[in-house]
């Protein structure tokens, strides 16, 4: 930041105004009577000193990915419920399943839905950096038992940390490029299945022969292809999901600390 003269403008009171290098932007840090910065207030003024709105701070974009029943949702459900509700959104890569409405029920059970072309990425990257700008989104939702989205859509605003979370958000360059922190959650293949059959049967009310046929067919390939060579790209590998306290505490402890450090 570099101090802006701003003679002949009109200003807030006890304020001190500062100006990012590259840009003609000016921001303003209230200040005490001492001239001492309140940093928790930031309010922007441009060219003409104009009282703007108030600056978000940059959020912290946590990917969370790992194979199908390897324990994601826990980990995420985990991060949501130690930081205050209001700091946390969180966009599903599972949500942006490319929209159907063209084709018949019988040829939206013929799509392999664990491949990369199944997903609507370049709208899922389009959301996260509106939500990175500090721009809500309207994020689809995603009805497995018709195959498509529905007609509603949901409102996610912008945060101070947004998890990313999906099977595939590390495989994806453009999608991990936009990420600050990647973990991947890694557990054996027969507790994963074992987790998906119960899965799908009770809350996607599949028959245990269609959940089997789909994991040998599309799930198991589609993971030694696309998910497992994405571990590489990870900057935390928790062993056995949410089972892995001591994995998950250090996660949070470190979340935490960064959002500490942004306020």
């Amino acid at each position: 930041m570099i101090p802006e003269k701003m003679a002949g403008r009109s200003t807030a009171q006890n304020a001190k105004f500062m100006r990012p290098e590259g840009t003609n932007k000016f921001v303003a840090f209230p200040c005490d009577s001492y001239g001492k910065i309140k940093k928790n207030d930031v309010y922007c003024y441009y060219n003409k000193c104009d009282v703007g709105e108030k600056i978000m701070k940059n959020p912290i974009f946590i990917g969370v990915s790992g194979g199908t029943g390897s324990g994601k949702t826990t980990i995420v459900n985990r991060i949501c419920s130690e930081v205050p509700e209001k700091s946390v959104a969180i966009m599903e890569h599972d949500s942006y399943y490319k929209d159907q409405s063209s084709m018949t029920y019988g040829q939206r059970c013929q799509i392999n839905y664990d491949h990369p072309f199944a997903f609507d990425t370049e709208l899922f990257v389009k959301h996260i950096k509106e939500l990175k700008k500090g721009n809500s989104i309207l994020k689809p939702i995603y009805d497995y038992s018709i195959h498509n989205r529905k007609k509603e859509t949901i409102i996610v605003e912008p945060k101070e940390i947004i998890i990313v979370e999906g099977l595939l958000v590390f495989y994806e360059e453009r999608i991990r490029e936009l990420l600050d922190i990647k973990i991947y959650v890694d557990t054996d293949a027969d507790i994963r299945i074992l987790r998906r059959i119960i899965r799908d049967m009770n809350e996607r009310k599949r028959s245990l022969d269609s959940v089997i046929n789909q994991y040998i067919n599309t799930v198991r390939p589609a993971h030694e292809q696309f998910i497992e060579p994405s571990k590489k790209y990870a900057d935390i590998i928790v062993t056995e999901g949410g089972n892995n306290m001591v994995a998950v505490d250090l996660m949070v402890t470190k979340i935490r600390s960064l959002l500490n450090m942004s306020n």
